[in-house]
């Protein structure tokens, strides 16, 4: 509990709040438009295998995950030191040892961590059918089909999310980027599909 409060007020002292709420959904949607493409081009080519959708799916969502957490840390950090820079200039005082200087060397990681764990958290749920249906679960729908109805129902919550940030309505939102992610499948059937 103490972490939570010590992590909320240095993302208050930084006003870098609504950037780690940015980066959850931008890099989540990423992750479910991006396993959704890549289970719809598996079931294109009529793969039977499992474990090969897996694996690749799998890689494919560490890599995002990766790549988001690299690229957020390496240039949250040197936004960080420059806000911080700016403010120890403007104070003519030396901000390292405060909770100015804190929120200038953990805030990066932070965001960081959100931006990498928000497409590999949202992989994993899209595919969690995969996993039982290869553990032998019967699933209602075969489970390609399977993970791609739990990728659109992740993409219009992360639209319902959206909306309720916004003040505006959730179900317009959520319908918003359902249709992203319709239109990002139909385009995949008619250029691979072929």
């Amino acid at each position: 509990m103490r972490l939570l409060q010590q992590v909320r007020l240095l993302l208050n002292i930084s006003r870098t709040d609504d950037i780690v709420r940015r980066y959850f959904v931008v890099n989540g949607f990423d992750g479910a438009l991006t396993m959704m493409g890549m289970i719809i081009g598996f079931l294109i080519s009529a793969t039977d295998d499992l474990m090969i959708v897996i694996n690749a799916c799998l890689a494919a969502g560490i890599a995002l995950g990766m790549s988001g957490l690299s690229s957020a840390y390496v240039s949250e950090v040197a936004e960080r030191k420059r806000a911080l820079s700016k403010l120890e200039e403007a104070m003519i005082v030396d901000l390292q040892e405060t909770a100015h200087g804190d929120a200038a060397r953990w805030v990066p990681v932070w965001i960081a961590v959100v931006n990498g764990a928000a497409p590999l958290f949202i992989s994993l749920l899209i595919l969690l059918p995969l996993w039982l249906s290869s553990a032998g679960l019967a699933l209602p729908l075969p489970p390609l089909q399977s993970a791609i109805i739990v990728a659109l129902l992740l993409i219009f919550m992360l639209g319902v999310l959206l909306g309720r940030i916004a003040g505006i309505s959730w179900l317009r939102s959520g319908v918003q980027t359902m249709l992203i992610a319709l239109i990002t499948a139909a385009l995949i059937y008619l250029i691979t599909g072929i």
